[in-house]
């Protein structure tokens, strides 16, 4: 950098001067405390300050047991061994139902959505499938393949079915078709194509079905073993309603959504921010 001299015009700055003129950097943020990371807890203390609150209210009463008759609740039933039985029961049944949901609903979404013969055909039972209660499903289930245990995972999923499939055929209407053009003018192997254009292209409705999905699936997996099986987290409900046992019933009832939500930091969490990466 360079200033006017009286005879020559211009000269050079030292740079000590040019450290002097340069405007100053904005102070940079402290990357120590972060307030925003506690809302969760905080909300989640709020929260538990409410139920608490609630219950005292409710002077013991047994319809609005507190948080430590809860947790007393969940205390016997696992030295009992049941809750991690019955628990064990309904996370396979969710598994196995939201594995043949995701692949089913997946492939159908995928094939309306490149397809305007597939769409068209396909329409009528997608709204079939959205709009039929999932109570009429799982009893047809029961009534045609009977009480088994293939008839309560189909049950549930039939009702997820549509949802991936409506999810993901946006996706897949949304793909960018110059460079799947591309990809063909230059004969572009179809799995190289499918790993490296398509999917990256679908990962995030792919993996928002599956977080919608997973929430639903359990909640349908418990009607299933209210209605027509000998174990899980439904079955415990319904028996413990039938004794107005509302501590247990809740016990059961946090005991998995605790699961579900472990499975979400665990395991979903750290795949869309692995998708993120892949897509870059």
């Amino acid at each position: 950098m360079a200033r006017s001299g009286p005879w020559s015009g211009e000269v050079e700055l030292s740079p000590a001067e040019l450290a002097s003129a340069a405007p100053a950097a904005p102070a940079a943020a402290p990357s120590g405390f972060r307030p925003r990371r506690f809302l969760p807890f905080a909300s989640f203390l709020l929260l538990l300050a409410l139920w608490v609150l609630a219950a005292e209210l409710a002077q013991g009463s047994r319809t609005l047991p507190g948080p430590l008759a809860v947790l007393e609740a969940a205390w016997r039933e696992l030295l009992a061994g049941e809750l991690l039985h019955h628990l064990a029961a309904t996370l396979g049944r969710v598994g196995a139902s939201f594995a043949i949901a995701m692949t089913v609903g997946s492939a159908i979404g995928i094939a309306m959505g490149r397809s305007a013969w597939a769409d068209e055909f396909g329409r009528p039972w997608l709204l079939l499938g959205l709009n039929m209660p999932a109570l009429v499903t799982i009893v047809l289930c029961y009534v045609w393949i009977g009480l088994v245990e293939a008839a309560a995972v189909t049950a549930v999923a039939l009702n997820k079915i549509p949802n991936v499939a409506v999810t993901v055929r946006e996706g897949a209407k949304a793909l960018d078709r110059g460079l799947l053009e591309m990809a063909q003018a230059f004969a572009v192997p179809r799995g190289r194509v499918l790993a490296h254009l398509v999917l990256p292209q679908l990962a995030p409705y792919l993996l928002g079905a599956a977080r919608s999905g997973l929430a639903l699936v359990w909640k349908i997996v418990l009607v299933v073993e209210l209605l027509g099986r000998p174990n899980g987290v439904g079955f415990q409900i319904h028996t413990a309603f039938q004794l107005f046992d509302v501590a247990t019933i809740l016990a059961y009832a946090l005991a998995f959504v605790a699961i579900v939500q472990l499975i979400e930091w665990g395991a979903l969490e750290p795949l869309a921010r692995r998708l993120q990466r892949w897509r870059r």
